[in-house]
């Protein structure tokens, strides 16, 4: 039998795809090397999951709906080689117990970074200039130009920019900043940034950063350290003029907390792209208020972006299949 018959009997390697509307070009390159298997819908019932990716060497993973620890892993089965992510964060995967069973996990960072930033600086601007509260008087007939202080709002230019997390797409977001002339970009992160000269960056303990930022951008992964960092003692230090901006994760931030001080104005306004949980209930405080602004975790949602994550997603399996490194690990 020659090589190429050889080659054609092999079995392909199985792959778990657990949304059903991937974009065909990320498809396609799987399907050139492997089998698919995919859900009949998203999100998926966890059975689906289990009974379709009983046996795969690889999951191609969209969305946050369920763990992938120990249990989920065990019933999944010794074979699995992979998992690749289409997302940033990943704080729903047990890494530990992936690195124990040498189970390779890719993400799709930096992939994201500009659709991110666009829409950080957008969310800056729609809480900052009052578009939520302007909207609404529109529609509620109390559009009052005549004062020359309805609406007034804050302005980036001139401004403190502070960062909680000062990774790759804070980076990305203060370099978009730069043209509108602010004047300090802050930030606190675990560790000091080696980047941060590029940006004019200055480091804050996380006390002088709530204390200084006129803008205060949450850019940071969602740890046991930064859960609910946010909450009432640190929404007393902030400036009454500051924006709070999270496109991080909800839980980073006490809603309750952020509802009080939003209320009784000891902060400007916020614009959340995230929030806890997800979906909000159309009912929650916080869309009560007029100083909030609130999007339904839009962040990276954009045809070109969307479509580069997934073909990331999809190189990251392939390259793990083979052997080699993936093109995007998370460790």
């Amino acid at each position: 039998m020659s090589d190429s018959s050889m080659h054609n009997t092999q079995k392909k390697p199985r792959v778990l795809i657990t949304h059903p509307e991937l974009p065909n070009v990320a498809l396609d390159l799987l399907r050139s090397k492997c089998e698919l298997v995919i859900v009949s819908k998203f999100p998926p019932e966890k059975d689906e999951i289990l009974q379709k990716g009983k046996g795969v060497d690889a999951i191609f993973w969209r969305g946050r709906y369920t763990a992938i620890g120990r249990e989920f892993l065990d019933a999944i089965g010794p074979q699995l080689r992979c998992i690749s992510t289409m997302s940033t964060g990943f704080d729903f995967v047990d890494i530990e117990e992936l690195k124990r069973r040498k189970i390779l996990l890719g993400t799709t960072m930096r992939v994201q970074d500009i659709a991110v930033a666009e829409l950080t600086i957008g969310l800056m601007i729609a809480a900052a200039r009052r578009f939520h509260e302007g909207k609404s008087s529109i529609e509620n007939s109390t559009w009052n130009s005549h004062s020359l202080r309805w609406l007034l709002g804050q302005e980036i230019r001139g401004s403190k920019i502070g960062f909680f997390g000062f990774g790759n797409i804070a980076q990305a977001i203060a370099g978009r900043l730069k043209f509108f002339k602010v004047d300090t970009f802050l930030y606190h992160s675990r560790n000091q940034s080696d980047k941060a000269d590029l940006y004019d960056a200055k480091y804050r303990t996380f006390d002088e950063l709530l204390e200084e930022s006129d803008f205060l951008i949450i850019a940071c992964p969602l740890t046991n350290e930064t859960r609910e960092k946010f909450n009432a003692r640190a929404f007393d230090k902030m400036k009454s003029n500051a924006v709070l901006v999270n496109i991080s994760r909800g839980q980073i931030i006490d809603q309750k907390a952020l509802y009080n001080a939003l209320k009784t104005n000891k902060i400007f306004a916020a614009g959340l792209d995230v929030m806890n949980p997800e979906p909000l209930p159309s009912d929650d405080p916080l869309l009560s208020l007029p100083n909030c602004v609130i999007i339904p975790h839009l962040g990276a949602t954009t045809e070109r972006t969307r479509t580069e994550m997934a073909i990331v997603t999809a190189q990251n399996i392939l390259k793990a299949l083979a052997g080699e490194p993936m093109i995007s690990p998370a460790y």
